[in-house]
């Protein structure tokens, strides 16, 4: 293959897809590298997930290098996974920004847009660290500078600018004493290596490197590194969770944000622009990461939170497991907490989406099964935590989970809430390190903000307010109004429940789509919200749940 003089869009995307392909085979690898309390327990993973998303953007947009360059900004925006998929995404966007606007790069350009890919990157962090992915890129970048001066070819500069990198990927435990601690290089900047590696490949048909395999650190190791700030100095290894969300939220507020992170949490990433920002913090006070946004004006979507006490715990278990340690006893796993959340599910998406609001425990039910006093019993038993809140998201479910308290030596309260919107609005408020009493006046004040409704389909003919419905009939119908809808489409049902239940002051519509939810379904409750309710932001999740093909939560 002939080295490319010029990188072109073709080029560009190759390099992506290759980067991707390339990071997945790697991954394994750098996850092994990971240590606690570095920023992310799944750095290759959560690279490889972002640059999914980069490439599933890329395959719908046109040929051009504007095009590409808007991909890939788009892509790793509203795909980034992680603190790494974050810094990697915001990497990406200022490569794409320097090469937009011409048809082919020469070295030199490369070598800007690697600049600019670095200063974006630092942009990014409230608090940069050396030792990171942030001093393999700049040192690259660096690398790549001096080699354009000096009239290199584009394959020169991307040579350049990889053993420039890789001496800096050599040096970081020198710099952060956590990887000397564990004997391990920066997982993030080993990632962003194989970048390089990939646009090495395209332009100058160098091989791609062979996945390594890494030892990891030993158990005695992640020991040390978590308890290497055991003085009482808040350190990030003591901020249990990381809270990811998007965010509307004007330009001019975005330093105020960052600022208001910085005072309740560390680690912190904000990458966006234009109104729409990917946000990511680790913190122990999950409700005021939240609060922050909602305090300038902003709206937080897709909230996702991953307890990285519970990762380290899991480590250590996958290690001793590999060592022929026993087991703990079931249930020993689960990290504690203050007060620990038991909630109701009737689809695997939920289920799903409520472990990232932090529930630990979820028995699954719903409308024609609702789970016994035993079974709820049993999850509030499991749960490390000697106060808990139940969220019964069903109104026949109720009476039964108010029994719990007189049946167990924990501390029970119920937020009383009837529907799974009802639970994610609560989730939101909950707050894993106040108590259970706390946690239910927030709670119940967050479920009864919404306004709910469902689409389902009628087993026999009957008479409603709204009018005969016959078997088959699909109906909508809003808690505590009844059935408000029906229509022999659930096309029908929906848009004329969404019309009874969005009113003009309404801000946000929560959309959960059941397991006979299609695409073709969603797109039409997008369009009527569009051209009916243009001002409300809608926020999809695939519950999974069936009989109930959509739920929606509105506030």
């Amino acid at each position: 293959m002939p080295t490319l003089e010029r990188f072109s869009h073709e080029a560009l995307r190759n390099t992506v897809v290759t980067f991707r392909d390339t990071m997945k085979a790697h991954a394994p690898g750098i996850n092994k590298l990971n240590v606690y309390p570095v920023p992310d327990g799944d750095t290759g993973t959560n690279m490889a997930r972002t640059l999914d998303a980069v490439v599933a953007e890329l395959d719908a947009a046109p040929e051009g290098m504007d095009t590409t360059c808007d991909a890939i900004s788009h892509g790793s925006l509203m795909g980034a996974r992680g603190n790494s998929g974050v810094i990697l995404s915001q990497i990406l966007r200022g490569l794409a920004s320097t090469l937009k606007g011409g048809a082919e790069a020469t070295g030199a350009k490369v070598a800007e847009a690697l600049k600019a890919a670095s200063a974006s990157a630092y942009q990014a962090v409230l608090k940069p660290i050396e030792g990171t992915i942030l001093t393999v890129v700049r040192e690259s970048s660096e690398g790549a500078h001096a080699a354009a001066e000096r009239g290199e070819s584009l394959a020169g500069v991307l040579h350049a600018a990889r053993a420039a990198g890789k001496a800096a990927l050599d040096r970081t435990p020198e710099m952060l004493p956590v990887l000397k601690d564990a004997g391990v290089v920066d997982a993030g900047g080993a990632g962003f290596l194989l970048l390089l590696d990939s646009a090495l490949h395209v332009v100058d048909g160098v091989p791609l490197p062979e996945p390594e395999e890494f030892d990891g650190p030993s158990i005695e190791q992640l020991d040390a590194v978590s308890h290497r700030h055991a003085d009482g100095e808040v350190d990030v290894s003591e901020l249990r969770y990381e809270v990811m969300y998007f965010m509307d939220l004007p330009d001019q507020h975005i330093q105020a944000f960052k600022e208001g992170w910085g005072e309740i949490g560390g680690s912190i990433v904000v990458v966006g622009g234009d109104g729409i920002w990917n946000c990511h913090v680790h913190t122990n006070d999950i409700g005021a990461a939240v609060e922050v946004a909602l305090d300038l004006g902003g709206r937080p979507k897709q909230i996702r939170v991953t307890d990285l006490f519970e990762e380290m715990a899991e480590e250590h278990a996958h290690r001793e497991q590999q060592l022929g340690v026993h087991p703990p006893r079931a249930g020993a796993g689960l990290p504690p907490v203050t007060c620990a959340i038991v909630a109701v599910s009737s689809g695997e998406g939920l289920s799903e989406l409520f472990g990232q609001l932090g529930v630990q425990g979820v028995v699954t039910g719903g409308q024609t099964l609702n789970p016994s006093t035993a079974e709820l019993l049993a999850a509030v038993e499991a749960v490390n935590a000697q106060q808990v809140v139940v969220l019964p998201n069903n109104k026949n479910i109720i009476p039964v989970a108010e029994q719990l308290d007189a049946l167990t030596s924990k501390t029970v309260v119920v937020v009383p809430t009837r529907s799974m919107p009802e639970a994610l609005a609560a989730l939101v408020l909950y707050d894993p390190e106040a108590d259970a009493a706390e946690n239910g006046v927030e709670m119940s004040e967050a479920a009864e903000s919404v306004v709910t409704g469902e689409v389902t389909q009628a087993v026999r003919a009957t008479n409603s307010d709204a009018g005969p419905i016959d078997e088959g009939d699909w109906i909508g119908i809003v808690r505590g109004d009844g059935i408000v809808a029906v229509s022999g489409t659930l096309d029908g049902a929906t848009v004329a429940l969404l019309d009874h239940l969005v009113g003009p002051r309404a801000e946000i519509v929560t959309v959960v789509e059941g397991v006979d939810a299609t695409p073709g379904h969603t797109d039409v409750i997008h369009a009527w919200l569009d051209e009916h309710r243009p001002g409300v932001q809608v926020e999809v999740h695939r519950g999974a749940q069936p009989l109930y093909p959509y739920l929606f939560g509105v506030e």
